[in-house]
């Protein structure tokens, strides 16, 4: 009995020991846009896949860009853009919506394209009353809406998106439907992984969950939000609470895509949210709008 007891506490320590010498080491922190006293707070960041672009919502909630390199600030628009609904599309373009209240009192939201190589912006979906998304693929966007959805082209590739509690994977022409987990709010958040292999997404109630690209369950993470891609292995969220009326911490963290650790990129007290990831970049803003750039060092 001893020796089979202590087996079984070798092969429990042979688990645990890649796992207990996995480290993060945050190499260096930066706060953006600290020289442009004419933006005046950033929110909802999202990085372009090689991490030189930069979108940003303001206070006003319109929208910019910053080119990382030049250090040039566009405009893309004035208008209201809803709270996440800004992505890069795979063909280098930004998809977002802006909505507008009419005079019969409902909101109306229209589907938009920017393209950076010709400082362009053109209607995709005219406006229309009910929630309408712009979702990332790899060769371009989508846009779903309650009227006409739109595409980018003939094949824009892979790409995961959310309705109510079913995830939605697109791989070439077809599109998959899974409801992997049980959740009583539904699910938010999809995204592929680099490589195209798996996909992640939040449910209420259980966290950030990964699958597979046929609906298989690899990984439960921890309740975590707005799970980002910071490579194949790896994904960086934000674990953020609250009394009912407000934040009272929020903090990145980065977690394992295997569900075997996790680390503390930034402490609770910070109120640090909102994390997006691309070219071995992190950026994430605070409560109060300040975008702050942080790059790591993970290793055994």
């Amino acid at each position: 009995m001893k020796k089979k007891l202590s087996i079984m506490l070798l092969m429990a320590v042979t688990v645990l020991l890649p796992v207990m010498a996995q480290q993060v080491q945050v190499t260096s922190v930066s706060r953006m846009l600290d020289g442009f006293p004419t933006v005046q707070g950033g929110f909802y960041p999202v990085l372009n896949p090689s991490g030189d672009h930069l979108l940003f919502q303001t206070d006003g909630a319109g929208m910019k860009m910053y080119d990382m390199a030049s250090g040039q600030v566009t405009t893309i628009t004035m208008e209201y853009v809803a709270g996440n609904d800004a992505c890069w599309g795979g063909d280098g373009k930004v998809y977002f919506v802006t909505q507008q209240a009419w005079d019969d009192k409902l909101v109306y939201r229209s589907g938009m394209c920017y393209d950076p190589a010709t400082d362009q912006t053109t209607v995709v979906t005219e406006p229309q009353h009910g929630a309408v998304r712009a979702i990332s693929a790899t060769r371009g966007a989508v846009m779903k809406g309650p009227g006409r959805d739109f595409k980018s082209s003939g094949n824009i590739g892979s790409a995961a998106w959310t309705e109510g509690n079913r995830v939605h994977v697109l791989v070439g022409t077809e599109e998959r439907v899974f409801s992997p987990v049980d959740s009583w709010a539904g699910y938010l958040w999809a995204s592929l992984s680099p490589d195209g292999k798996r996909v992640a997404f939040f449910a209420a109630g259980k966290g950030v969950v990964i699958i597979d690209l046929r609906g298989q369950m690899l990984a439960m993470l921890g309740n975590y939000e707005m799970p980002c891609w910071y490579n194949n292995d790896y994904l960086v969220a934000q674990n953020a609470k609250d009394d009912g009326h407000q934040f009272t911490s929020s903090q990145i963290v980065l977690l394992k895509a295997d569900g075997t650790w996790r680390a503390e990129l930034t402490q609770p007290e910070s109120m640090t949210m909102h994390p997006t990831c691309g070219g071995g970049k992190i950026v994430y803003t605070t409560i109060d709008g300040l975008l702050h750039e942080m790059k790591i060092n993970i290793y055994d």
